[in-house]
């Protein structure tokens, strides 16, 4: 029989990848730009419309607010879209069934674009969960999960009507991607809404950097790998005209893949108040990857072989080359990173973002231009409409891809050098935070060049790709397909999997190793011993039965439910494992040493304000255990004060950060001023940070930190706090019984102590008319206000009583002073 394939919807998501794909690098360069010209953050619009544009009220302007949108672009719209395009495309080839249901299509289609326009409109306005990659407020949480349901329903259905007998390795990767990516996204998105556009996470402090960096590196793994593979295994061999190089490695890939990728997350917190258990587990799982991961990129490129003599001639196999080898190279990358000691150099710099670009441009955005060119000319039925211009393409994208590495990778190891620089007398440390920024102006600047041109070479291939349209007439491909009787798929149920021994020894290594790992001391080495005997039955047992374990494996691939089945609980194991302990030991009657002092309702409306504003993505609230941190970082006097994990126990969310472009603030804040009850001082008075938040410039020249004006003038959300401290209490934070009136009452009585305080020295420029109490009154209210409360209280806790600890020496004057008089190396180190 014939059948006529749904080509309209991959051509939808193709063109709807491009689009986005744009605007994503589109914002990317202008967020670039913004850290290499600070005027960049609105400044600049106003001087080339000659002042008729003023940009002092326009916030989502700033870095802080485009970055996250930048990122959501390029994950979930361009390599999103180009994702589903590759996916509904090949699927239908593969299976030779049209998709199950063309309304679940459309419905996933303009579902998905739909969330993608409302997280461009509400991630700029400042509406942010503040999670790296989960960003998004919890309606659109909800509906992403929705139109990943529908989404699922549609491919598996799919699976179901099939006319082929086996599954092929691209749909192994398909399967890998829908039910791991529903599982990080539903468990990370756990939340308790306080409105309709805020919420606060379920997880707090140790337990929600766990859990989001669980998420965040395994949102990489099967959002952007597993995905991309699968569309390697297929449009890599058609495009070559050859067989996969060998169908046993990509058995291994991914199997390992799927197993091992999901306990790296840790390696994004070593040298934090992470355990050292879950540290060590990441970081060996993370080595663990490099395995697998260069077997696939061997796969991959093997597959070429005989064929080489195209790259001068195709440039769809040039992108598919370039992007298999940024693969290669961002999956060495990554377990090199993951080594603790590389780690303390790379973590918190660029270096960190050069390796992230590396494989969502040069792995995501290679393969998807080298799709694209492929699926073009039949999607549309004519040639390609410039191969010259497709060249052009690629070695534009080559070029600026490489400068941007290449400008990280350098920005990243100075900035890494001279923050752990010591001075000539070994007693201190000899560079400001402020004189790394200048260090590394010159690599800026080249990264923003590097991403211009990579625009411009994207810019080439939405050109091309709307001519090739325009001259051809779009079409669906139709199959000749010899339909497959029931009996010859999906007869096998789940017992199989639980009952064949290859399962079985499997099981028990895994079951013998976690002992391993947690039980107690003598426990721990039977556990190993038990490990080392499953293995040596497992092979024993194999090499007696080696045609059964393959014939297993074939029945598998012919029964998708089963693979389906097997394919979740290899990659809920790893999850498991380090999310549960957790949920045991974060808990404040189980914290020894220091319990961190909960937010006043004014604090935690100001920690709100610091997210929204995106102060995250460049400011850090965790010293590592390091050194260099401690001494940079740390309170004088104060020996060995790195972040303790019961130090953020009440942050919903957490606010360790993964990038620092300003320096580390968890010791920010102070203590009470002596006879006020809501009045702190920290490193710096209250003044300092009002004119910071003015004009950056005016106390750190150099900073590369927008001004924000709009702080002066938008009034704080009183209203909103008791509805918040409600939902805190809820998880668990110990806030005592108070009236709507008190929570509002308490936050303005604070909010006019601060103002107090700068009623006789602030000056405001936009209200020059004020003065004193009118000036008091006037700031009492204002955004501003709450987040100098906020930047006051961070670092502030006290001895939870488990266990005594060396009493902590204090003095404001001294730490006013600590950039001229850090605590010698002696006390740091020990």
């Amino acid at each position: 029989m014939t059948i006529t394939y749904d080509d309209k919807t991959p051509r939808h998501f193709m063109i709807a990848s491009i689009v986005w794909g744009l605007v994503g690098m589109l914002v990317g360069v202008i967020a670039a730009s913004q850290l290499s010209w600070w005027q960049a953050n609105g400044k600049f619009l106003e001087s080339i419309t000659f002042g008729l544009v003023n940009t002092d009220g326009l916030s989502f302007l700033t870095y802080g607010r485009l970055r996250p949108l930048h990122t959501n672009a390029v994950i979930f719209a361009f390599v999103g879209n180009m994702m589903f395009a590759g996916v509904y495309y090949s699927t239908q080839r593969l299976c030779k069934a049209r998709t199950a249901s063309d309304l679940l299509s459309k419905i996933h289609f303009w579902g998905w674009q739909a969330i993608i326009l409302g997280a461009a409109i509400t991630l700029p306005l400042g509406l942010t969960q503040s999670k790296e990659y989960a960003e998004l407020i919890w309606p659109l949480d909800i509906a992403v999960t929705l139109v990943w349901v529908v989404f699922a329903i549609n491919f598996f259905w799919t699976l179901a009507k099939r006319n082929e007998p086996s599954l092929y390795v691209a749909l192994w990767f398909y399967i890998a991607t829908i039910i791991t990516v529903a599982m990080l996204y539903i468990v990370n998105n756990l939340q308790i809404p306080t409105s309709l556009t805020h919420s606060y996470p379920i997880f707090g402090g140790l337990q929600d950097a766990l859990v989001q960096w669980w998420y965040g590196h395994n949102a990489v793994a099967f959002f952007l790998t597993t995905p991309i593979l699968g569309i390697m295994y297929y449009f890599v061999p058609k495009a070559a005209n050859r067989p996969v190089y060998s169908y046993r490695l990509s058995i291994i890939h991914f199997w390992a893949l799927v197993f091992i990728y999901i306990w790296a997350g840790p390696h994004h917190l070593l040298n934090t108040a992470l355990p050292q258990w879950l540290q060590t587990l990441g970081m060996l799982f993370s080595l663990m990857l490099w395995a697998p991961s260069w077997g696939g990129m061997l796969n991959g490129l093997l597959t070429l072989r005989g064929g080489w003599a195209q790259l001068r001639t195709d440039p769809v196999i040039k992108f598919f080359a370039a992007g298999v080898t940024f693969y290669g190279m961002s999956t060495f990358e990554g377990p090199l990173l993951s080594i603790r000691a590389v780690n303390e150099l790379s973590h918190y710099t660029d270096w960190t973002i050069g390796h992230v670009h590396s494989g969502a441009l040069g792995w995501n955005g290679l393969m998807a231009a080298g799709m694209f060119y492929w699926l073009a000319p039949r999607l549309w039925k004519t040639e390609l409409w410039s191969k010259s211009l497709a060249n052009l393409h690629f070695w534009t994208a080559l070029v600026g891809i490489l400068l941007y590495v290449a400008a990280m990778w350098t920005a990243g190891v100075t900035q890494g050098l001279m923050l752990g620089q010591l001075n000539e007398q070994g007693t201190g440390l000899k560079y400001e935070f402020v004189d790394t920024l200048l260090a590394i102006r010159w690599p800026y600047y080249f990264r923003t060049f590097g991403g211009t041109l990579y625009l411009i070479g994207f810019a080439f291939c939405a050109f091309n790709i709307w001519k090739t349209a325009r001259t051809g007439t779009a079409v669906n491909g139709t199959a000749e397909i010899t339909p497959l009787e029931k009996e010859k798929k999906d007869f096998m149920g789940l017992k199989p999997i639980f009952t064949h021994k290859s399962t079985q020894h499997v099981f028990c290594v895994i079951l013998f190793a976690i002992l391993w790992h947690f039980a107690p001391s003598g426990g721990d080495w039977a556990a190993f011993a038990m490990v080392i005997v499953f293995a040596v039955l497992a092979v024993r047992a194999f090499r007696k039965n080696v045609k059964g374990w393959a014939d297993f494996h074939d029945k598998l691939l012919e029964n998708y439910i089963p693979l389906t089945v097997l394919a979740f609980i290899a990659v809920a194991i790893g999850g498991a494992v380090q999310i549960l302990p957790t949920l045991m030991v974060d808990r404040a009657k189980n914290i020894e040493g220091r319990l961190q002092e909960r937010y006043t309702p004014l604090e935690l409306a100001g920690r709100d304000l610091y997210i929204a504003e995106g102060c995250y993505n460049c400011h850090s609230q965790m010293i590592r255990t390091l050194v260099p941190d401690i001494m940079r970082y740390g309170r004088v006097g104060v020996a060995d004060d790195y972040s303790h994990l019961g130090e953020s126990i009440y942050d919903f969310p957490f606010q360790w950060g993964s990038k620092r472009t300003g320096p580390d603030l968890a010791r920010e804040g102070g203590p009470l001023v002596e006879g006020n009850k809501h009045v702190r001082l920290g490193k710096r008075d209250n003044l300092w940070h009002f004119n910071h938040f003015l004009n950056p410039r005016q106390l750190s020249p150099g900073s590369n930190m927008p001004a924000y004006p709009w702080l002066f003038e938008n009034e704080t959300d009183f209203k909103a706090l008791p509805g918040k401290i409600a939902a805190q209490t809820r998880l668990g934070v110990p806030y005592p019984t108070m009236t709507r009136d008190e929570i509002e009452q308490n936050a303005r009585e604070q909010a006019l102590a601060i103002a107090e305080t700068l009623k006789d020295s602030a000056f405001l420029p936009s209200r020059e008319d004020l003065s004193g109490d009118e000036l008091r009154n006037y700031l009492a209210n204002r955004q501003v206000i709450a987040m100098i409360a906020y930047m006051q209280k961070l670092g502030t806790y006290t001895d939870s009583g488990l266990k005594k600890e060396k009493p902590d020496t204090f003095d404001p004057d001294q730490q006013r002073q600590a950039r001229e008089t850090p605590a010698p190396v002696e006390t740091a180190r020990r």
